[in-house]
């Protein structure tokens, strides 16, 4: 559906930052639906469920640890670094000449082990937790037990009956594929039309079996979803409404709470924490949103990143829709080269979460992530996707907005974490081209 120029105009007049949207200009929205955390309405989940999550975690990192080698000076624990980019900030405040009050920080999760991006959070969560339901069911294991044993030619034959589908323009589609075929499932990937070529020989070259549609995101998850509950032997992870995957990600706000400890970081009244998520279907970045809630309270400030051409949770979110429209509703093409946030129509389990819960959501032109992209890693010799780059210019879009003001907050003590969703398995040849569009539109500025 495609609304008509007069509803177009109806909806202008009532939201009128909807016309700079529509015009696919970036644009930053403050969240009046933002809520204090005693406030907040009763939510799916509680901040017990974060920490039973994350037993999960624990139970599989003996398995963890022997199936991938990467684990093995983690104990099988997969996380990444928490990095300041100081020479980046300086390098910012001069390129956009505009002070960025506070320090800054990268959230590394281009580097998370196996599969190189966001996703490995989510994604390897959900296939581990149905694996452990499938095996607990069928009398193959206890929690009490060494989950070396999901090594097995006994686990692996016993899996091989069941079959995983996922629908993904990139990085979830890895992060399934890759779990999924280790542990001995038939796993098919339903890729959309912006995944790029390389995921799809990596899936392959893993053991996944891929499909490629010439549709957008909706497409793949639709046809994903049909065809693997055809099989009274399939299960579908189904990124528009999963709540295995939202807590898969909200883990990771234990594991940044302890990094911030690690590195004597304060997170209180006068110590804001702003977090920049780079936003898809709205999963990862509200896992992440609400895990960091639960534990923080209104001394975290979270904010999400859309490209300018897929900003779905925002016209979702800003228009009280939700899942019930799409970008394409708007006139606008949802085509970026940030394959992993070329979403059109946002999550509705997801974004129902997030609506009370996120300060805001800007928008950024996909010249922008390129240009972040070189910059970050001219100054800092860090490498990562495009998509990956768009928290890095959230302190300057938050601090020139009205929110500081609006909330009394101390931008001087503030504590600004961009989250880097991936990058780390992207082959050098597409990196070095990466690199060179970025360069190009740093030399036309």
């Amino acid at each position: 559906m495609v609304f008509s120029a007069k509803e177009l105009s109806t909806w202008k007049e009532k939201h009128p930052l909807l016309k700079q949207i529509i015009n696919v200009e970036p644009v930053t929205w403050l969240n009046s639906n933002l809520k204090e955390s005693k406030h907040i309405p009763k939510l799916p989940f509680t901040k017990a469920d974060i920490y039973e999550a994350e037993k999960l975690w624990t139970r599989f990192t003996p398995f963890l640890k022997k199936a991938f080698s990467e684990l093995e000076d983690t104990d099988g624990f997969i996380e990444s670094p928490l990095k300041e980019i100081d020479e980046l900030k300086i390098a910012l405040e001069n390129t956009y000449d505009s002070k960025i009050d506070g320090k800054l920080y990268l959230k590394m999760d281009n580097e998370l082990p196996i599969a190189g991006s966001i996703k490995a959070r989510g994604g390897f969560y959900e296939v581990l937790h149905y694996a452990e339901t499938l095996a607990i069911e069928n009398g193959l294991i206890n929690y009490n037990e060494n989950y070396e044993a999901f090594l097995t030619a006994e686990f692996k034959s016993f899996f091989q009956q069941y079959a995983i589908g996922v629908g993904s323009t990139g990085n979830l589609g890895l992060s399934i594929g890759i779990m999924s075929a280790k542990l001995g499932f038939n796993v098919s990937v339903y890729m959309s039309v912006d995944a790029k070529q390389w995921k799809k020989d990596l899936l392959r070259e893993k053991g996944a079996t891929v499909y490629e549609f010439s549709g957008d995101f909706s497409e793949a998850i639709y046809a994903g979803r049909q065809e693997t509950i055809a099989d009274p032997k399939g299960y579908f992870v189904d990124d528009e409404s999963s709540k295995h995957l939202f807590l898969g990600y909200s883990v990771a706000a234990l594991r940044l709470e302890k990094q911030l400890e690690e590195k004597s970081i304060k997170v209180d009244a006068d110590h804001p924490l702003f977090l920049y998520l780079p936003c898809g279907v709205g999963g990862s970045p509200g896992g992440i949103a609400f895990g960091m809630k639960m534990i923080f309270g209104d001394h975290v400030h979270c904010f999400f990143v859309e490209p300018t051409h897929s900003p779905s949770v925002l016209i979702g979110l800003l228009t009280g829709e939700k899942e019930k429209v799409s970008v394409q509703d708007f006139g606008i093409d949802n085509r970026t080269e940030a394959d992993g946030l070329a979403v059109g129509r946002p999550s509705s389990f997801a974004t129902s979460i997030s609506d009370h819960l996120i300060s805001g959501i800007y928008t950024v032109e996909d010249d922008e992530l390129y240009k972040l992209l070189t910059m970050l890693a001219d100054y800092e010799n860090i490498y990562v996707e495009p998509s990956a780059t768009a928290g890095l210019i959230g302190p300057q879009q938050v601090l020139s907005s009205d929110y500081i003001n609006k909330y009394g907050l101390d931008k001087d003590n503030a504590t600004h974490i961009a989250w880097a969703t991936g990058g780390d398995l992207v082959p050098e040849s597409d990196m070095k081209q990466f690199y060179q569009k970025g360069k190009s539109v740093l030399n036309r500025a």
